[in-house]
């Protein structure tokens, strides 16, 4: 019959619990700091909100557009759109227009 000493029974239960340790410690690194981890969810949620934030801002450029385009339509054709898309292509002004220059 074998016997274990007192001081191996402790050193197995502490390498026991160390490596246990460990191991936990392991996987809560890289679920902190993993790629799918808590760091790694944060960036995502604030590289969705400014894309959600770009989505909003380009949805209302382009319901200008829209409208401005809907203005320039042949059923309901804006003089004065009109007037100032083609002088604005045509480098033309009028002549009671006022002209100011600025630097670029």
């Amino acid at each position: 019959m074998q016997s274990r000493s007192r001081l191996q029974t402790v050193l197995a239960t502490l390498a026991l619990h160390l490596g246990a340790a460990a191991l936990i410690g392991y996987f809560a690194y890289h679920a902190y700091t993993g790629d799918h981890g808590l760091l790694a969810k944060r960036n995502f949620e604030q590289e969705l909100q400014q894309l959600e934030n770009d989505l909003e801002a380009l949805k209302a450029q382009r319901a200008a557009l829209e409208h401005k385009v809907s203005l320039l339509a042949v059923t309901q054709l804006d003089p004065d759109l009109l007037d100032e898309q083609g002088r604005r292509q045509l480098d033309f002004i009028h002549p009671k227009d006022i002209v100011l220059l600025r630097n670029k």
